[in-house]
């Protein structure tokens, strides 16, 4: 499937951009050069998570582990340019996985874990998926049951694949046992010298949550991914077999980015970790040799104030820590780099592609890496990072419309480059309204031009309606949909309020129809059974008010409500809220 124009495609090869080089050549190549070199390592906890062993994989045993699950696609009937939807949890099989359909042409199309049926039902119709490849169990949730359950209401998926036991999913494949019976993958090759599968296809399209009402999927080729591999390479400080410890799910945008790519790009070896466990993850830290690792600003702060936790890491090898998702402080970069000699690299992103990154090579000053990002793209400044050749950025008035080019004063960041998506898969609507006329993609992340130079962008907000809970997107107008449809509530406003841990949590503010009462317990069991949503999207506070605050044009004042959902205001988050 191509997503890019012929004239897109001949662009970015003439500036070196792109090339024909694809996901399972580097692959390939890896097995090649290292065989013998470690992996993948899996999670040590992965058999309380899933029932499962863990293992560790050399190159070339991953690679012949790609070649069989190759085939195992082919056999079900999967063809190039057929979606599979694939919720797994963070084992080896997961990177094996997206190889396989990466080298017959097959698009993965990856969702988180806490992903149910609400979610599923609107990804697999939107995909037009023709199978399910799970994890059996990821905690104490039947994944298997679920997706025969899903694939008896779509009728185009033709195939449901599990790793794990299939004893309660009658109808389902047994994926190892399949694997274990692949021999001919002779007959992997001659399909990929048949179909001509290149690096301009389609390999995955990830989900995020923006602002709509339901999660949107962004489709990547493997050009779309490799090109990362350069500039991560420069921003980690990251060579020849690195060892990566990944703390995030590898279903989002950016795990391929930090990890995924990478590892692949870098020939290194994958430390797996799952679900986000502290202890588990510093212990790690101290066994698996780990060069590289990213760590949310809330737990990197933490770690600062108890830096007993972090006895026995080596960090003579571990020297660059990334980190993004919520703003860091100046205490917390400057306090890692002189008690640990640890660089902490601050990242700005979106599934889309727009990304800032501030790294020590073009940021040194602590202070400065905290707070700001390099104007990349701006023109008239120059940066060691290859990303400001890759992308263009300005900042637009929300109101007017026009260019922001003076300091000191917000505007919507907005980027165009190869980077960027080129929309939102199978959604033209959502993608004519994500770029404007000039093709910048709009961010809705609200910035100022700062610095003596007005070399620097500065975060402020922003502008799209989104609750970042644990790195998560949560969209507020879906939230509120769903909570609208309780027959107890008349109008229903959606807010995110601060929270140490997770950076937000998801407050409901609601107003009820007469004669109906409505308990924070109450409306969690509905969207949770009734509704069938994903745990992390569930409120953890309950305002119950007379009226919902409006302005003259009866838009609801969302900043009233966030200040109103704030702690210090007396209601609490309810304990018995599932929160995975």
């Amino acid at each position: 499937m191509l997503i890019h124009s012929a004239e897109i495609r001949r662009d970015y090869r003439a500036r070196g951009w792109w090339g024909d080089l694809r996901l399972q050549d580097l692959l390939a190549r890896n097995a090649r050069l290292a065989p013998d070199r470690e992996a993948l390592v899996d999670p040590p906890n992965l058999n309380e998570i899933s029932g499962t062993a863990p293992q560790r994989l050399s190159w070339l045993a991953l690679a012949n582990l790609v070649e069989r699950i190759a085939l195992v696609l082919l056999q079900q009937g999967l063809q190039r340019d057929d979606v599979v939807v694939v919720q797994m949890v963070n084992s080896h099989e997961l990177p094996a996985v997206y190889l396989a359909c990466a080298r017959v042409g097959v698009i993965a199309s990856p969702v988180v874990g806490q992903y149910r049926a609400h979610e599923l039902d609107h990804i697999i119709a939107q995909t037009q998926a023709r199978a399910l490849i799970v994890t059996a169990r990821i905690g104490s949730h039947d994944h298997a049951a679920m997706a025969v359950q899903l694939a008896a209401r779509h009728p185009l998926v033709r195939a449901v694949l599990v790793f794990g036991s299939i004893s309660s999913a009658t109808g389902a494949i047994d994926a190892r046992a399949e694997i274990a019976m692949a021999h001919d993958t002779e007959a992997v090759v001659r399909y990929d010298k048949e179909q001509g599968i290149h690096a301009d296809d389609v390999v995955t399209i990830i989900w995020t949550s923006g602002s709509e009402g339901s999660p949107k999927g962004v489709a990547r080729t493997h050009n779309d991914w490799l090109i990362y591999g350069p500039q991560i390479g420069t921003a980690y400080r990251v060579g020849d077999g690195t060892r990566f410890l990944n703390g995030r799910p590898l279903t989002t945008h950016g795990a391929f980015v930090g990890s995924i790519t990478p590892w692949l790009f870098h020939t290194g070896t994958l430390v797996n970790h799952h679900p986000f466990n502290l202890p588990v993850f510093l212990a790690q830290l101290r066994t698996e040799a780990i060069q590289f690792t990213a760590l949310a600003p809330a737990i990197l702060t933490s770690l600062l104030t108890q830096p007993e936790l972090l006895d026995g890491i080596d960090f003579g090898r571990l020297r660059y820590i990334g980190s993004g998702s919520a703003p860091l402080t100046e205490a917390l970069v400057k306090g890692f780099s002189e008690r640990f000699g640890v660089q902490v690299i601050n990242f700005f992103g979106s599934t889309e592609g727009a990304s800032l990154v501030s790294a020590p090579d073009d940021m040194p000053d602590p202070a400065l890496r905290a707070r700001y990002f390099p104007r990349f793209g701006a023109g008239g400044f120059t940066w060691k990072h290859r990303a400001t050749s890759l992308v263009e950025t300005k900042l637009v008035d929300l109101e007017t419309g026009a260019t922001i080019d003076v300091p000191g004063k917000a505007g919507e960041l907005c980027y165009r480059g190869p980077m960027v998506m080129t929309g939102s898969s199978r959604a033209p609507d959502l993608s004519a309204r994500a770029f404007d006329a000039h093709g910048f993609y709009k961010s809705g992340d609200l910035f100022e031009i700062a610095g003596d130079q007005g070399q620097y962008y500065c975060f402020t907000g922003r502008a799209k309606d989104i609750i970042i809970r644990g790195g998560f997107n949560i969209s507020a107008e879906e939230i509120e949909n769903l909570i609208a449809s309780h027959p107890a509530v008349a109008d229903v406003g959606v807010v995110g309020y601060p929270d140490a841990r997770l950076g937000e949590r998801v407050c409901a503010c609601v107003v009820l129809r007469s004669d109906s009462s409505l308990s924070l317990a109450t409306l969690v069991h509905y969207l949770r059974y009734e509704r069938q949503v994903a745990a992390m999207k569930l409120p953890e506070r309950l305002l119950v008010l007379p009226a919902l605050p409006r302005n003259p044009n009866n838009k609801v004042i969302k900043a009233t409500l966030r200040d109103l959902a704030k702690p210090e205001h007396p209601l609490s988050p309810d304990p018995s809220v599932p929160t995975t």
